[in-house]
């Protein structure tokens, strides 16, 4: 998915998939809330082949099956990566569990071409960055489904920033008002908001901006949460060498007035909109409006009918596809990933030191 291009109202860029990345064929290990209601839906929609499925249980991987037409359902997942018939897999899976697929994966290098990863890659950046190297070695494309870079309203401020339309940006905010109801897995995890959701935002913020210089990070426990953890609440802030400052606050613990917000402003215009991913399943497009100095007083403000979930996980599997097939640059790889990651440790950092910390350091450190 590109850019949109000309910000019209009501103008959006719909992707289009060749004959040649509809013919790979796609392995899906995990048949949870995620695969069902948003992988198995945007691919399909997007017209990508997907072969066969397997899960932690096959009763749960054949009833995804069914559901999205999947003609083949191996009882584990390591019988599915044995498969010759497939070419990528999909992954989806929790952050521990990951590594360890990833691992065996490469030993089937004869014919899985390409592996798109549930974010976080892994645990901690260490494990992350073995994933990496293993297959590199292997030449296996290692892609991270960082999808909210696909969310339309995402894509349409990038194609704003990137025609210089709002001039030098001073400010940039996300604010995410959600009661996150956590996964089971994440039970034995310290890290939450920010290993988990806040990682989408941080990302975003990388996209769009770049890399920042030092982070400042604050967060508090959920109050509903029995299990020893740091974070059900994260507040933070990405400050740039350029004077901008990318703030956002993951509230996982409202109950009323739930949504998220995003706001940026520049020295030739202002850009606000909503991500959807609240109104999901009922369907709400993410959306933006804006107004700049070229037409002062006059608010834009394009729509469409796509939505985040799930139409922007077509995004990631798509840049993927197109990689494997063609021989494109990813636009996310496990590299790439791997400095969002370090974002991450960052921001955890500060929490623990209560000081702003060196994003240039641990961004290094991601480099290897």
């Amino acid at each position: 998915m590109t850019g949109i291009s000309s910000l019209g109202p009501g103008y959006v860029h719909v992707p289009r998939y060749g004959r040649t990345e509809k013919a790979l064929r796609i392995g899906v290990i995990g048949a949870g809330w995620i695969v069902r209601e948003c992988h198995l839906p945007a691919y399909r929609k997007a017209g990508f082949s997907v072969r066969a499925i397997a899960s932690r249980t096959t009763a749960a991987a054949e009833r995804a099956a069914a559901t999205a037409d999947i003609p083949v359902v191996h009882g584990d997942w390591r019988e599915l990566l044995a498969d010759p018939s497939i070419d990528v897999l999909d992954v989806a899976v929790p952050p521990d569990v990951q590594p360890e697929i990833i691992k065996a994966a490469v030993r089937h290098s004869d014919h899985i071409r390409g592996i798109l990863a549930q974010k976080p890659l892994a645990m901690d950046t260490a494990a992350a960055a073995e994933a990496i190297r293993l297959c590199d070695e292997a030449g296996i494309a290692l892609s991270v489904n960082q999808n909210m870079r696909y969310d339309q309203s995402i894509r349409a401020l990038k194609s704003l920033l990137d025609a210089g339309r709002l001039g030098t940006v001073y400010s940039a905010q996300i604010v995410m008002h959600a009661r996150v109801e956590w996964m089971p897995y994440a039970e034995r995890y310290l890290r939450r908001a920010l290993l988990i959701m806040s990682i989408h935002h941080i990302d975003a913020f990388r996209y769009l901006f770049g890399e920042p210089a030092t982070v400042l990070a604050s967060a508090r426990q959920d109050p509903l949460v029995a299990a020893d953890h740091i974070d059900g609440y994260a507040a933070y802030v990405l400050e740039y060498d350029s004077g901008l400052r990318a703030v956002a606050i993951d509230n996982c613990l409202s109950e009323i007035d739930q949504g998220i917000e995003w706001r940026v402003e520049g020295s030739a215009g202002v850009a606000k909109g909503t991500l959807g991913w609240m109104h999901h399943p009922e369907g709400a497009p993410s959306t933006i409006d804006f107004t700049t100095i070229e037409d002062p007083g006059r608010w834009l403000r394009p729509r469409w009918s796509q939505r985040w979930f799930p139409d922007g996980f077509a995004g990631t599997m798509g840049q993927l596809l197109r990689s494997v097939a063609g021989g494109e640059e990813l636009e996310i790889s496990g590299q790439d990933h791997l400095r969002t990651m370090a974002l991450v440790d960052a921001c955890y950092e500060s929490i623990r030191t209560g000081c702003n910390v060196s994003a240039v350091e641990y961004l290094v450190r991601a480099d290897g």
